[in-house]
């Protein structure tokens, strides 16, 4: 298979396709309990897990199931964070959302931006209708993200997934291209 490399610029953050050497700083942000504590990543997470993702992330890519994609200053080649397109449904033209950021980033604007231009990749590269997510209740700062990028809450899923000892309940979310509102250059 044809290597790819996806690259998706912005202001100020960009999204790439993961190289092997992006392995350190993927494993020193998802390291942190706090960073992944509402995702299905493995706990403790370690250098091999990182390893063992770049590598799924380019079969993915190739297959287009998924487009995981590093977040990264653009002044900067360091990953600080993932976003990514995953369950992608050509037929029924929809795709689920997921990301984390390192924890110092949080609260700047980084993910936002981040969203709206996976979201503009979604939906205008891959001609995806729907765009969901399903965020574990009580994870409120994702849930607030995704309705200042436009989603919408279609729902509760009641004890839907057990995490980390307890069952949760996954708000689900989406939004639809015709709801869209891509970044303004």
């Amino acid at each position: 298979m044809a290597k790819i490399n996806l690259k998706i610029k912005g202001k100020p953050v960009s999204l790439r396709s993961l190289l092997e050497t992006d392995d350190l700083s993927i494993y020193q942000h998802a390291k942190d309990p706090a960073v992944i504590k509402y995702t299905s990543l493995p706990r403790p997470y370690k250098l091999s897990n990182a390893r063992e993702f770049i590598q799924n992330t380019k079969l993915n890519l190739q297959t287009k199931k998924a487009f995981e994609l590093g977040i990264h200053f653009n002044n900067k080649n360091q990953i600080i964070g993932m976003i990514s397109l995953m369950e992608v449904d050509p037929q029924n033209k929809n795709a689920e959302i997921g990301f984390w950021l390192g924890r110092q980033y949080w609260r700047k604007g980084i993910m936002t931006e981040a969203v709206k231009l996976i979201l503009g990749f979604g939906f205008n590269q891959l001609q995806l209708v729907r765009i969901y997510a399903n965020v574990m209740h009580p994870n409120t700062a994702s849930a607030r993200l995704l309705e200042k990028t436009g989603f919408d809450c279609e729902g509760r899923l009641r004890q839907a997934v057990y995490h980390n000892g307890q069952w949760l309940d996954y708000l689900v979310y989406s939004i639809l291209k015709t709801g869209f509102k891509p970044l303004v250059s």
